[in-house]
């Protein structure tokens, strides 16, 4: 299959960003209780002072600069439009690898690793443990656009990513990926074997291997079912009725900031203060691109097309990894595994017990990150 690849640059219309500001400065905001805090969810008082800096001090075209930085392109590839990053290492025996996002999550995510991963020689690191990055944005994300048909799960987007590093000239490379960046990664692997040489994944459900369980196991477990009692409400709403939730996130940008800064304070490892592991700019650079492009409803439908390709038998979860695993394991990642577990799945070269971190690893600690994709990709060199 040939695919063509036309060159893109990001220039969001200024009439959007008045739109914005305008529709920020009349956000009609909810009562909340006075002792709620962020039990009931995102708290009343975080949420107007983001949403005052939102319209009066923060710089999206600094953020739209930093983006054309690195050169983009679109693609359409099995009916759907791909938008991706391509940084190409100035070293010339560098490693192709993808890296795949999640939700609520985007490319802007990945902003902070690029660099050192692509030219570790300019960021004090070995020149031989260089990159060739891609970074596409999901169908149905972002600056990809929303997607314009049924079934884009994540073994539908891992056989596009398989046709768009083929496309790129890539006969072998590496994968990465978290969240539903982890689903495709592994998805990946199954559907490209003679290609994707290997995969690191840093998030994995808990699934239990052994009928033994290890205190540390027992433990993920108990995350996983408070996990399921007490904050999976959006996975339930987003698999079942997208568009319905769609409506208030496409027209309220509160409500959209209010819906995405909530996970990324609960996922990350921030101690109830999510700017511990995130600046305001950093959240809103995220929020501004589901918002500018108008990708909340379909970035939900993930969820919903993950459950359908589960029960209709067109995506695949059980056929066994035969690749090379890596496996970071971040204290506050909302699913953990052991690493016992992990070898019972996987054959596993690599595992990290990470200090510090959570869901949303590239963004929140890349200086750990960077290293351990480093350390694990050495066993592909």
């Amino acid at each position: 299959m040939t695919v063509r690849f036309e060159p893109f640059n990001i220039n969001i219309p200024q009439s959007a960003l008045d739109d914005l500001r305008e529709r920020l400065g009349r956000t009609r905001f909810p009562e909340q209780l006075p002792d709620a805090e962020w039990d009931y969810g995102t708290e009343l008082g975080y949420l107007r002072e983001l949403v005052t800096y939102w319209r009066d001090d923060y710089d999206w075209r600094g953020t739209e600069a930093r983006l054309n930085g690195f050169q983009q392109f679109t693609t359409t590839i099995d009916g759907a439009r791909i938008h991706f990053l391509h940084v190409r290492s100035p070293e010339p025996h560098a490693l192709p690898i993808v890296l795949t996002h999640g939700w609520p999550d985007s490319v802007s995510g990945f902003l902070d690793v690029i660099g050192p991963l692509t030219n570790p020689r300019a960021h004090g690191g070995d020149p031989a443990d260089a990159f060739h990055v891609v970074v596409p944005s999901l169908p149905g994300y972002a600056f990809s656009g929303p997607t314009r048909e049924r079934g884009w799960h994540p073994g539908r987007v891992a056989s596009a990513w398989a046709a768009l590093m083929a496309g790129l000239g890539y006969e072998r490379y590496v994968a990465q990926g978290g969240d539903w960046g982890s689903f495709v990664t592994s998805q990946l692997a199954i559907a490209d074997p003679a290609h994707c040489a290997g995969i690191h994944l840093n998030f994995l459900p808990t699934i239990p291997m052994t009928d033994d369980h290890t205190e540390e196991e027992v433990e993920f477990v108990a995350d996983m079912a408070r996990y399921n009692d007490e904050d999976s409400g959006y996975f339930k709403e987003q698999s079942t009725k997208p568009q319905t939730v769609g409506y208030a996130l496409e027209d309220s940008p509160a409500g959209l900031a209010a819906w995405i800064v909530e996970k990324f304070r609960t996922w990350s490892d921030c101690d109830g203060d999510v700017e511990r592991s995130f600046t305001k700019d950093q959240l809103l650079d995220n929020i501004s691109v589901y918002w500018f492009t108008a990708t909340a409803h379909s970035s939900a439908r993930m969820y919903y097309e993950f459950d359908k390709g589960l029960k209709n038998g067109t995506m695949d979860l059980f056929s066994k990894i035969t690749q090379p695993v890596g496996y970071a394991r971040y204290p506050k990642e909302i699913m953990r595994t052991s690493q016992r577990w992990a070898e019972a799945q996987f054959d596993l070269v690599h595992f990290a017990d990470m200090p510090r971190g959570g869901h949303f690893a590239a963004g929140e600690v890349p200086d750990l990150f960077v290293p351990d994709v480093r350390a694990w990709a050495a066993n592909f060199r």
